[in-house]
């Protein structure tokens, strides 16, 4: 009996993470809370890691063919200089400069962060700032393309995809609140935004690598971890399917709404 809790539980956290991970709601936030109305306690971030790696494969299997593309035209443009691969090889350039202020805040402020901003009172107030956010922006109709991005651009939504680090702040909410704020077509914003999250996972993963492998419990939870993993990898990708179909329809006021809602509630109940 107690294993086949243990396998729902950690398959409904997997779950759980899969779904919020993609949306604009703060897949982090949200398991801050789930642990907290079910009494679940994690002494590490080796299951967070676990399952954020889920979503990154979905990921990528979604944008597969954009990476592919912008790989062989960049990399055409390294070699060739021709003027029709520019623009790819420097959406790469913006993806990367883009990463940098994540992974500064995250290796000088992650413990801070972890220790002292991952409270239940800390997400309840930064899901209804998200909602502000996503409110602000729900209207927005930008008429730049991949092309059109500058460094400034990545710059600043780079610093907004760092403020994300915070639990129950959206880091695709606040990517592409930024990237919409800048004149960004919704597509551009949403393709920019998870091919952001990729470096970001992959950094984390392999900072966050010896948690894993140090996790005391590691033997005993290699199935529950297994099941948590496939569970979100299959909900990030209908997930991100789902929310893509969103954004073109300019819904976004509605994940605003839900922030709206459950961020108050978590201040009363939680």
């Amino acid at each position: 009996m107690d294993h086949a809790y243990l396998l729902l539980k950690y398959l409904f956290l997997g779950l759980f993470q899969g779904f919020t991970e993609p949306i604009p709601i703060s897949s982090s936030g949200h398991l801050q809370l789930a642990k907290h109305f079910f009494g679940i306690e994690m002494k590490d971030l080796s299951f967070e890691l676990l399952v954020n790696s889920a979503s990154l494969l979905a990921v990528l299997v979604i944008y597969r063919a954009d990476i592919m593309r912008l790989a062989t035209n960049g990399l055409n443009y390294v070699k060739t200089r021709q003027p029709e691969d520019r623009s790819e090889f420097m959406f790469i350039i913006y993806l990367i400069i883009a990463t940098i202020p994540a992974g500064v805040i995250g290796v000088v402020f992650g413990d801070f962060i972890e220790q002292q901003l991952s409270s239940v009172r800390t997400v309840a107030i930064t899901l209804i700032i998200t909602g502000i956010a996503l409110w602000t922006i729900r209207n927005l109709r930008g008429r730049k393309n991949d092309g059109d991005m500058r460094m400034r651009d990545a710059i600043i939504i780079g610093c907004a995809q760092a403020i994300a680090l915070i639990p129950g702040i959206s880091r695709s909410g606040a990517t592409i609140v930024a990237a919409m704020g800048l004149g960004m077509k919704q597509e551009t914003a949403l393709r920019f935004s998870f091919l952001l999250f990729i470096p970001v996972s992959v950094g984390g993963m392999v900072l966050g690598f010896s948690d894993i492998l140090g996790n005391p419990n590691l033997q005993e939870l290699a199935i529950p971890y297994t099941v948590a993993f496939i569970g979100s990898f299959v909900m990030s990708y209908f997930s991100l399917k789902w929310f893509m179909n969103i954004m073109a329809q300019g819904n976004l006021k509605y994940f605003a709404i839900y922030c709206f809602i459950v961020g108050p509630l978590a201040l009363i109940f939680l």
